[in-house]
């Protein structure tokens, strides 16, 4: 009887400490932003704590958890492990979430949210229970990235490497057309002697005309140029919370306004 107690004692301690060992918070906004609601136990209707169909990110602080559009865990469902989830559009869950259990750490399920970001990208992601206080901004500088390279073809003339050089072509034109006159010039030898006469002269003229001058062909040159870019990488954006100057990088234009905790730092 003693063994059975404590075995159950250790069950449920061991359950308890799993429980409380899990935690998983939903964003109103893509990118961890807006209201939060966090739990760490089973939710069967987001309802009853509104926020029944209104999470658009999501982070899995410890755990696995999973999520789905309808209440007591119905509809469509999707298991998420531990990591950040900057939107839930690629799962078709946004804005339909409507309740949330903790999943066994062990195993795999049919159902598996495709992998979180490798890197948290949530560093200014307000905190469940946070007090947050508006200031407005003092500076905003926007810094572009590096110079983005422009390219083209383009197509030019350039010169050919026969200039002043007799051309072949030519001259065979013009050693045929030079014996046909010939041909018809005088009878007998006096017709083959202006034949061939008029067939050298001819060749002679033909190679060498337009010697001198360029020739010319067609082809495409790629053409670059370096412009500065247009994209800001960054915000630079500065603001003062009980009389200390605060200097920050933000990924988004902020507007006249910034959140901030107790500390100065900036959430979003």
């Amino acid at each position: 009887m003693k063994r059975t107690l404590l075995r159950t004692a250790v069950a449920a301690a061991t359950m308890t400490s799993l429980q409380a060992g899990a935690q998983i918070t939903f964003y109103e906004h893509d990118g961890y932003r807006g209201n939060v609601f966090t739990t760490d136990k089973a939710e069967s209707n987001f309802a009853n704590r509104g926020f029944n169909d209104r999470a658009s990110s999501v982070v899995v602080e410890r755990g696995r958890w999973e999520v789905c559009e309808n209440e007591s865990y119905g509809g469509s469902c999707r298991v998420l492990r531990r990591g950040s989830y900057d939107s839930l559009r690629a799962m078709d869950l946004n804005d339909r979430i409507s309740s949330v259990r903790r999943m066994a750490n062990r195993g795999s399920f049919a159902n598996e949210a495709p992998a979180p970001q490798s890197v948290p990208s949530y560093e200014y992601r307000r905190r469940p229970g946070e007090a947050l206080f508006l200031v407005p901004v003092t500076s905003v500088r926007a810094v572009t990235g590096p110079p983005e390279r422009r390219c083209w073809m383009e197509r030019q003339e350039v010169e050919g490497s026969s200039r002043g050089e007799p051309s072949v072509g030519r001259g065979l034109a013009g050693a045929l057309l030079g014996g046909v006159i010939g041909h018809q010039i005088g009878g007998g030898t006096g017709k083959d002697l202006a034949t061939i006469g008029g067939a050298v002269a001819g060749g002679v003229i033909g190679a060498n005309s337009g010697r001198g001058n360029p020739q010319t062909t067609q082809r495409d040159v790629q053409r670059c140029e370096d412009r500065p870019s247009s994209t800001p990488a960054y915000w630079d954006v500065g603001y003062s919370f009980r009389g200390v100057n605060h200097q920050v990088q933000l990924s988004a234009e902020p507007g006249r306004d910034i959140e901030v905790n107790g500390r100065g730092e900036p959430r979003q």
